[in-house]
């Protein structure tokens, strides 16, 4: 099946089996040298950005490669693939919200979880959610998954998740933190901003990758 990172692995997997790295690739192939570059790989704001069909048959015209040859790049080698993506834990909206969850500091506890696979780049402490309803459109749609960090600081313009102390689960954008409460703004202008206690608060981690 394609996604997102087979597809990305598999023009790097070309570029090394023709001894050249991303912008050699894209250079041979008359593109712009930073085409294939790992900062455009995504937004940044997490949301994954793919290969136009246009760059992709270019690379093949000027590698002399089929497509079903490239195709057959996306698997890659474990020895490469593991130090590509890592495994983390997937939950969905109404098992964050659920109580027993999760431990003190936040992060999904015990063992059985469904676990999804991402880039390594996303970095450690990290956990999924899968997005349910329209509340996140028209960023994220149903079904999307959004990787959510529970250590990194949460600042103004953030796109944050919000679990509160009775087990509501929320995606907005945080618009202003203060001792006393916590202003969000919603991503879906149908539903409403909201302004939440502190103390109301069980924990809030940024969204910092999604796939689509």
């Amino acid at each position: 099946m394609l996604s997102h990172m087979r597809i990305w692995s598999a023009i790097d997997r070309l570029a090394e089996k023709n001894k050249l790295s991303a912008s050699g690739l894209a250079r041979r192939a008359g593109l712009d040298p930073t085409t294939f570059n790992k900062s455009k790989r995504a937004s940044p704001d997490g949301i994954p950005r793919w290969p136009s069909t246009e760059s992709i048959a270019k690379i093949l015209d000027a590698t002399r490669t089929e497509i079903s040859a490239f195709l057959g790049f996306q698997e890659a080698p474990t020895s490469h693939r593991s130090h590509a993506t890592r495994h983390v834990p997937l939950l969905g909206l109404a098992q964050a919200g659920a109580g027993g969850f999760f431990d003190d500091g936040g992060f999904p506890a015990g063992q059985g979880w469904d676990a999804i696979e991402v880039p390594a780049t996303v970095g450690d402490n990290v956990f999924a959610l899968e997005v349910s309803g329209d509340s996140m459109m028209p960023l994220y749609r149903n079904g999307d998954t959004i990787i959510v960090a529970r250590d990194k600081q949460c600042r103004k313009g953030d796109r944050v998740v919000v679990r509160t102390t009775d087990g509501e689960v929320m995606a907005k954008i945080l618009h202003k933190k203060t001792g006393r409460a916590v202003e969000l703004t919603s991503l879906n202008t149908a539903h409403k901003n909201r302004t939440v206690a502190v103390r109301d608060i069980d924990w809030m981690a940024r969204i910092i990758w999604a796939s689509q």
